[in-house]
């Protein structure tokens, strides 16, 4: 195992190339350029190709035609290119093109702050792309460790469900740097948990079948095949074609591959749940590190606090929101995002309450007041332009 000293952009860029990405195409944005640089570098010496596209629309497309040529492939970028992603993005998932992509969320709307961390493309990261009728695989780290561990995780789901997976990261675990170890043998590999999928290839004629199976090789062009790939509604072989029996055969395809099979890929973390806690914090990506401690603290004061981190937020893991309490999601935005699918899953009877904050973390000990706020019946209050409260 070899250790360093390194940010989170260096561990992905670290993870991609031991997951067999050989291309990668982007346009700098920060938090993520640093991602594209160390591609650049790197994937020349593993016989990889680095291409900076003139825009994110143009360097997804770019990744998409790598993938269909029979390459793992990956792009990353921030809030204002995610969302120029949203073409491609149908492309892939219509097409079922295994590929990773990383968003580095950031303060926004629109460019922002380039410097502070964001969470504000929950739901964007869920429905990335136009129409509907489709599921995403979406991972979200807090660590820079952990980043590198699920950008392997990304590769191997992304070819055995042949669609886009999604890396909600946010700019402190991008740019942070922190203590990262990269395997360097099989043993070291698999002691880490590291699953890795080698590329396949389908030999057609069908392509798409209207069944939710996974691990069916992707389409890949120039192998003889006779393969097709169009943004129409497919028919089995691929062929565009315009009738509803085979929209509804696709999509349920498209959502069911996923849906039906999560047992493969949802991940999840939960502190202090055994005890029926009188509190339930949910949060996830950086702002879960300052939860888990302010949890913790709570709990040698005596206080029935537990903790929810979702790591794979979509599918959203509704199963994990059956206890009755008061829940607190602590989120890095204004608007509430993940806050609005907990109160859809939680039982009817539990209240669920907000607090967010943009471009910088809460405090443990602001945490704690809030804390104390919910076990005494009061009402949270907002501070002026600082926190938001519900």
């Amino acid at each position: 195992m070899k250790r360093y000293l390194e940010t989170g952009n260096f561990a992905v860029a670290q993870a991609a190339i031991m997951a067999g990405c050989r291309a990668f195409a982007g346009y700098p944005i920060t938090p993520a350029t640093e991602i594209a640089e160390s591609m650049s570098r790197l994937l020349p010496r593993v016989g990889g190709y680095y291409v900076q596209a003139e825009d994110e629309t143009a360097a997804m497309h770019m990744a998409i035609g790598a993938a269909l040529g029979g390459m793992k492939a990956m792009t990353a970028t921030s809030g204002p290119g995610f969302i120029l992603y949203a073409d491609p993005y149908g492309w892939a998932i219509g097409c079922e093109i295994p590929l990773v992509v990383l968003n580095s969320q950031r303060v926004g709307p629109v460019s922002g702050i380039t410097g502070a961390p964001g969470q504000g493309e929950f739901y964007l990261s869920r429905y990335v792309t136009q129409g509907g009728n489709f599921e995403t695989i979406v991972l979200a780290p807090n660590t820079a460790q952990e980043a590198f561990q699920l950008t392997i995780e990304a590769f191997y789901l992304s070819e055995r469900f042949r669609t886009p997976v999604t890396i909600l990261a946010d700019q402190l675990i991008t740019d942070g740097w922190e203590d990262i170890s990269i395997p360097e043998t099989e043993q070291e590999k698999q002691a880490m948990g590291l699953r890795f999928a080698e590329r396949r290839v389908n030999p057609g004629p069908i392509f798409y079948p209207p069944t939710d199976e996974i691990d069916i090789p992707p389409v890949v062009m120039g192998k003889n095949t006779g393969a097709l790939c169009s943004d129409w509604t497919p028919t089995e072989e691929g062929y565009d074609i315009e009738t509803v029996e085979a929209q509804h055969k696709h999509a349920y395809r498209l959502i069911y591959k996923i849906r039906n099979h999560r047992d493969i890929f949802s991940r999840y973390e939960t502190l202090f749940l055994d005890d029926n806690p009188d509190i339930i914090v949910v949060a996830y990506g950086t702002p879960s590190r300052v939860v888990k401690t302010a949890v913790k603290q709570a709990r040698q004061l005596g206080k029935k606090i537990g903790m929810i981190r979702p790591i794979t937020l979509w599918p959203f893991p509704d199963e994990l929101f059956q206890k009755k309490a008061i829940y607190l999601t602590v989120e890095l935005n204004y608007d509430g995002q993940m806050v609005r699918e907990v109160r859809r899953t939680v039982p009817c009877e539990s209240a669920v309450h907000f607090l967010g904050k943009c471009g910088e973390l809460p405090t443990v000990a602001e945490l704690q007041e809030t804390f104390d706020r919910l076990l005494e019946g009061k009402p949270l209050e907002r501070r002026g332009w600082e926190t938001e409260a519900w």
